[in-house]
């Protein structure tokens, strides 16, 4: 009996501890020296996901995380829309070399050319040496041989007339020194062609984008060989099923890429494989990640048309387990609620939250990705 006084007593001892950590008064502390009126944190820093989904975080750990909030008003921005695009050369800074004829490449003065090779307008790049079939080749070298026959004997004949001049006219003499001068050029530009060369000159200033030539390959007729192009000088190609788009287009930026600026050159008049092409001219300011033709890229172009929203740094925007873009509202001093909502990319730094959003939610704009961690 007395053990079952005792552990009654012991029940009762737990019971009324629990029931004043439940109703201690602020500052309260217990036998041990715990403070009773906070409830127990179920990770050491009090970081915890809660089974609604929400997020607590204390007041300490917001400050080494460093987490910013701001009201999110709603204003008035310009609506923007996304554009699968590639980098292209400007046609008017760019070019090809090719080859009139067939033949064996030979290196240029400097060697064979490689990509990324600044090279002049004019500037010789490679030689190819042409070759001619069997009996091409031995037709030439006979009406050589002929030739050179010819010539020795209006030689011999020009060299007679002279030991006879005085007693021949002059008018013979002349004509066989032109017999001989007719034969010996005719004579060297068969000789030239049966050796001929071809240099290939880079047609603009500009570097190296592409060359497929190797010492000895053996080229065909107008194979492109090397592309030049001015990095200065890029253009973006898009494109979009909407006709009327060129029209309503305004400032465009590449998204994920910061410091290029485009400028819409226009819109083409018929449409390609069901698109029609925009072109912009691209600036990459100073010390920007460079373009390389064939890029892929994303343009994000504003429209003239306006749109309400809520404008918030991109870094507010995350994604969800489910993958869909969310914001952190601060619904407590210590409670991160997510909520899905729609965003339109602004520009580079900003977005628009067009759905999911009040004007008086107070948004997580710096640390959300620190916040969505939390498990």
């Amino acid at each position: 009996m007395k053990s079952l006084s005792y552990l009654g007593v012991q029940v009762a001892i737990l019971a009324m501890a629990s029931a004043l950590s439940a109703w201690a008064g602020p500052g309260a502390h217990g036998p041990n020296g715990e403070h009773l009126d906070q409830a127990t944190s179920p990770t050491a820093g009090g970081l915890a996901r809660l089974p609604d989904g929400s997020v607590n975080v204390p007041k300490l750990a917001q400050r080494r995380m460093e987490l910013r909030t701001q009201l999110a008003p709603e204003s008035e921005a310009a609506a923007t829309i996304q554009l699968p695009g590639r980098v292209v050369a400007d046609p008017n800074a760019s070019g090809q070399v090719q080859a009139t004829h067939g033949g064996r490449v030979e290196p240029g003065p400097r060697g064979l050319p490689m990509p990324g090779q600044a090279v002049k307008q004019g500037e010789v790049l490679v030689w190819v040496r042409h070759h001619a079939e069997p009996f091409a080749l031995a037709a030439q070298q006979s009406q050589r041989a002929e030739l050179k026959a010819a010539r020795d004997l209006a030689e011999q004949r020009l060299r007679r007339l002279e030991s006879l001049e005085g007693t021949v006219p002059r008018k013979d003499i002349d004509a066989a020194r032109i017999d001989v001068q007719s034969l010996t050029e005719r004579e060297q530009r068969i000789a030239a062609s049966l050796d001929a060369r071809e240099p290939l000159r880079a047609p603009v200033s500009g570097v190296i984008a592409r060359a497929d030539v190797k010492a000895g390959q053996i080229v065909d007729t107008r194979e492109v060989l090397i592309e030049i192009v001015d990095p200065a000088r890029l253009m973006v190609e898009a494109s979009t099923p909407d006709v009327s788009l060129g029209s309503r287009l305004g400032a465009a930026h590449l998204a994920g890429l910061e410091g290029v600026k485009l400028q819409l050159v226009g819109a083409a008049r018929s449409l390609r494989d069901g698109m029609l092409p925009l072109n912009f001219r691209a600036s990459v300011a100073a010390g920007a990640a460079p373009l390389a033709v064939g890029q892929p890229v994303t343009l994000v172009a504003a429209l003239k048309e306006r749109r309400k929203g809520i404008v918030l740094p991109a870094s507010a925007v995350v994604r969800s387990p489910a993958n869909e873009p969310i914001v952190w509202i601060k619904t407590r001093a210590e409670r991160f609620m997510p909520q899905p909502v729609q965003v339109q990319p602004l520009d580079a730094g900003t977005v628009l939250v067009t759905q999911g959003l009040a004007a008086d939610n107070r948004v997580l704009v710096q640390g959300a990705a620190l916040v969505a961690q939390i498990r």
